[in-house]
């Protein structure tokens, strides 16, 4: 097996003081609305994306370190300001892209996006060792991803029409089998891409962003 993945993902543990447990990653659930918790995913794995880039590059946005569950929550709302979704959602990459790329922006951070599309015609979808390739090149440059899936298909650990965050990639050479870590509602969750990838129905997207940070 071909093993990617981001090179410290101790940089998404989160601590709440309160009940004294560790998540991996934000969680939506957190949000103090319940429109924000429905509808919260993509702003969610925006903030797992500006944690991990800032922890890594050891710099701050604000006066807070998002060590704790409460500090991340703070961010979470910052990032929902223009991570905003629609009544559907945030149901595109291009949407998700957009958003993050004028949050890091009005922080003074270069970052640039890029992304690969799964559309609902199969025939028109990008070849799966394409978009193993897509992902691999995301973990070696330590990305996190984001990963839009609007039909789980037979991917049962997965929700239909939601974003999560992905951490690491394993795949045979012979591409008979992929499976991929997410975070998601605090935890990590091994998903089978390749079930997802062959039995999806409506498809989805990946999203990663590259630069050097403060500008």
């Amino acid at each position: 097996m071909i093993k990617k993945s981001v090179s410290d993902k101790d940089l998404f543990k989160i601590y709440d003081e309160n009940t004294d447990k560790t998540y991996f990653g934000c969680s939506q659930e957190w949000y103090t609305t319940e429109w924000q918790r429905r509808a919260g995913c993509g702003p969610t794995t925006a903030s797992n994306i500006i944690l991990y880039m800032t922890k890594k590059q050891n710099f701050t946005l604000s006066d807070q370190k998002y060590g704790s569950k409460e500090e991340c929550l703070s961010l979470m709302n910052e990032v929902w300001q223009y991570v905003t979704p629609s009544n559907r959602g945030m149901p595109t990459t291009k949407m998700f892209y957009e958003c993050i790329i004028e949050y890091v922006k009005s922080k003074g951070l270069n970052y640039s996006y890029n992304c690969i599309d799964i559309p609902e015609e199969a025939d028109q979808r990008p070849g799966f060792r394409e978009l193993l390739g897509f992902i691999e090149q995301a973990l070696t440059n330590d990305a996190p991803i984001a990963f839009l899936n609007l039909c789980n298909g037979d991917e049962k650990n997965l929700d239909r029409w939601h974003w999560v965050t992905l951490i690491s990639l394993d795949y045979a050479e012979d591409l008979s089998s992929a499976f991929i870590c997410i975070l998601d509602e605090g935890m990590i969750k091994s998903i089978d891409l390749v079930l997802w990838y062959k039995t999806t129905i409506l498809g989805g997207g990946f999203v990663y962003l590259t630069g050097s940070g403060k500008m």
